[in-house]
């Protein structure tokens, strides 16, 4: 018997068609996307459905949110997996969130497409078949949310969206991915440990600021924060989580009025927590009451933070929230 999958729509490059005034948009929905690659047949009965048709950059967390509801309704109807479509640029935002927020060892497997569909060699057909082929293999059960494009398998947690163009555009830069499609189907090389999930049903992500410390940055966008409606924020701070010494006071002041993620705007790597103690180094700013993002970049930091808000402020609650990327 055939794996039942749920196959979602959200929009993206994989469903843009040229349109009258110019351009690419997304056009194409679930249903028109199974229909054209007739191989997925083969691989699992489908359930097709578009509950948005839109440019990646125009998704919201409140919008996975929704999605993980979704999913997890479907699970616990029977389905024995899940597929997300949708836009490149944000997918390491939304297999992120997905990770977070469904629950069950059913796999979740997000794609899409770096060309258009009507292009020369467009890559979501065959994206899509990889994508339908790992959520229906039972290897992929209990890994959580998966990133499936260009026949490299991601972790959710891992995955970065690394060039503007190359259908290899995706990697895994810390670890590398944990599996391959080979001969149409998935070989997994390793099985990352499921990290915790958050609930999806107790209301929207708080507003999270993030900001990027470029060399000698000025403290105005920092001392404005707290005034701004913000629940927290994340600062990208540089190399190992550090910022100019003159903003540490104003990042300890920001402390105290809402929680403060320190990540780190390079590509990989973790957050330090206690190699330099000079002013504004991670040592200086942990102790000023920012909070470390382990190995997390700054924007799935800042999207762990708004779901973590959501069950308050609690010091505590956030510090065990964020120790599974420590």
């Amino acid at each position: 018997m055939k794996p039942r999958l749920l196959v979602l729509s959200l929009g993206g490059t994989i469903t843009m068609v040229p349109s009258a005034e110019g351009g690419i948009t997304p056009k194409l929905g679930a249903e028109e996307l199974v229909a054209s690659v007739p191989a997925l047949a083969d691989a699992a009965e489908i359930e097709a459905r578009s509950p948005f048709r839109l440019p990646s950059p125009s998704l919201t967390p409140e919008d996975l949110v929704a999605v993980a509801g979704e999913i997890d309704a479907a699970f616990a109807a029977g389905f024995d997996g899940a597929v997300v479509i949708q836009g490149t640029d944000t997918i390491e935002e939304s297999a992120f969130i997905l990770d977070l927020l469904v629950r069950g060892d059913q796999p979740v497997v997000v794609t899409g497409a770096m060309r258009g569909a009507d292009a020369p060699g467009a890559d979501g057909p065959a994206n899509l078949l990889s994508a339908v082929r790992v959520a229906a293999a039972p290897e992929a059960r209990g890994l959580g949310t998966l990133a499936v494009l260009n026949y490299d398998i991601h972790a959710a947690r891992f995955v970065q969206k690394s060039h503007t163009a190359l259908p290899s555009a995706f990697l895994s830069p810390l670890v590398g991915p944990i599996g391959t499609m080979i001969e149409g189907r998935p070989r997994f090389y390793v099985t990352p440990r499921r990290n915790p999930c958050l609930p999806h049903d107790v209301g929207a992500p708080a507003p999270v600021a993030l900001l990027k410390c470029p060399m000698g940055n000025d403290t105005r966008l920092l001392g404005g924060l707290a005034g701004l409606g913000y629940a927290g924020a994340v600062i990208e701070g540089m190399g190992a989580g550090h910022v100019h010494a003159d903003a540490a006071p104003v990042l300890g002041e920001l402390a105290r009025a809402m929680p403060v993620v320190l990540a780190s705007r390079v590509m990989t790597g973790p957050v330090f927590t206690r190699t330099y103690g000079y002013p504004g180094a991670e040592i200086d700013l942990l102790d000023r009451g920012l909070l470390a993002a382990g190995y997390l970049s700054g924007l799935k930091a800042r999207l762990l933070l708004a779901l973590a808000l959501r069950g308050g402020t609690d010091r505590k609650a956030l510090e065990a929230a964020f120790a599974p990327y420590a």
